[in-house]
């Protein structure tokens, strides 16, 4: 692995600096790096495998281009290309709505019916709900790393004491709110530091993981399905607003009712066509933001569909576990122990089922030392810790 001279080891001080970045660009980019060395710190100090920054760099590195927008445009054409649900149940609900009398003209008004929903908005929540999850994770996690990686660096030996001390500034109890998995996580790491078998410790190094991984995905739930659930439109704030813009002024409450209520109170043609039209919408553009949340890029360009079975192998020290508390763990967060069947995640909101697959992610490729690769190029790096948006593909 690295020697610890080639980088600087990240401090407490420095990941709450970075945490306190207002930008959430900047501070993404800075979150990534900053992830790298330590999972560079770590690895000087450690044996091969890749530790939960390793993995962290390169998913806070996805999570930017989220947080980026950096294929806004090409979202949008998706979404309103003409092959699509969404636009075919737009067209319906312009034609449904010329003939109840509105005074644009098909064109127009399918211009106002885009323009209310406001992809562009939404996915600016999506991007927003990210960068709250990528912050949240980090000032937590990294801080906890920062704290570890001095313990040794003081030239404390990471005895029994010292890790009794290093668990009592954490929260008593389990996610969201406890600290209790990350205790045992580095409690964990602490041990596979002392190990002297390679695969005691492979799985000594595999159980930290997944323990933080467990941590931090319980903790991140809100902001996942906040981004997730960023499509939903305000069903009678979009009625009233394309009533207002569509049709004749005059009592907009009678209009409204005749409108969208026939004489049974039954729903008309019109507000049977605004509703699927915003279902459409909905759909689609879920869809679309899954794709984006649910994949991972590699450092050697591969892209991991998060929603689809992965196709690596376990490594031959990790395909029989003997580890009585890694086993157990995983016969209650994982459904297929010791397979990767199943391992895609068909909803990504669902806790369980992205837990499922980020705990097989972790065992397939932790003797990938391809996460180990710097995320950006020295003059990147340069300009981003300058607070500048650096040049190039990010």
């Amino acid at each position: 692995m690295a020697s610890p001279d080639r980088f600087t080891v990240p401090t407490i001080a420095e990941v709450e600096r970075i945490a306190a970045l207002s930008d959430p660009i900047i501070r993404n980019l800075q979150i990534t790096q900053c992830y790298h060395e330590l999972s560079l710190a770590y690895a000087a100090r450690s044996f091969p495998g890749a530790n939960w920054c390793a993995f962290g760099t390169w998913a806070s590195r996805q999570a930017g281009q989220t947080i980026r927008q950096d294929d806004l445009q090409h979202t949008l054409e998706r979404l309103i290309r003409s092959k699509t649900l969404a636009a075919q149940a737009a067209r319906h609900l312009a034609d449904v709505a010329q003939r109840f009398g509105a005074r644009l003209q098909r064109d127009e008004i399918l211009r106002v019916v885009w323009e209310l929903v406001d992809p562009a908005a939404i996915l600016a929540r999506m991007s927003a709900e990210v960068a709250k999850g990528n912050k949240k994770i980090f000032e937590e996690i990294a801080r906890e790393f920062a704290r570890f990686l001095s313990l040794e660096a003081d030239g404390a030996p990471f005895s029994p004491a010292t890790m009794e001390t290093f668990c009592a500034a954490l929260r008593a109890g389990d996610p969201p709110q406890g600290q209790d998995y990350l205790c045992s996580a580095f409690t964990h790491y602490a041990a596979e530091l002392a190990a002297s078998v390679g695969k005691e410790r492979a799985e000594l190094k595999l159980l930290a993981n997944i323990e933080i991984g467990y941590h931090e995905q319980t903790r991140a739930q809100p902001e996942i399905a906040a981004a997730l659930n960023a499509t939903v439109i305000d069903s009678r704030e979009f009625t009233d607003r394309l009533l207002a813009a569509a049709f004749p002024r005059g009592s907009l409450l009678v209009t409204g009712r005749k409108l969208l209520m026939g004489f049974t109170r039954r729903p008309t043609p019109l507000q049977r066509a605004i509703d699927v039209f915003l279902e459409a919408v909905r759909r689609e553009l879920r869809q679309i933001i899954t794709d984006k949340l649910m994949v991972l890029e590699l450092p050697d360009g591969r892209l991991l569909r998060m929603g689809a079975d992965l196709e690596e192998d376990f490594p031959p020290q990790l395909k029989e576990l003997s580890n009585p508390e890694l086993r157990a763990l995983l016969v209650r967060i994982d459904p297929t122990p010791d397979s990767l069947r199943q391992t895609g995640a068909t909803d990504w909101a669902v806790l369980e089922q992205r837990v499922h697959f980020i705990v097989d992610l972790f065992r397939a490729l932790h003797e990938t030392p391809e996460l180990f690769q710097a995320p950006y190029t020295p003059q990147q790096v340069g300009a981003l810790k300058q607070g500048l948006i650096p040049e190039g593909r990010l």
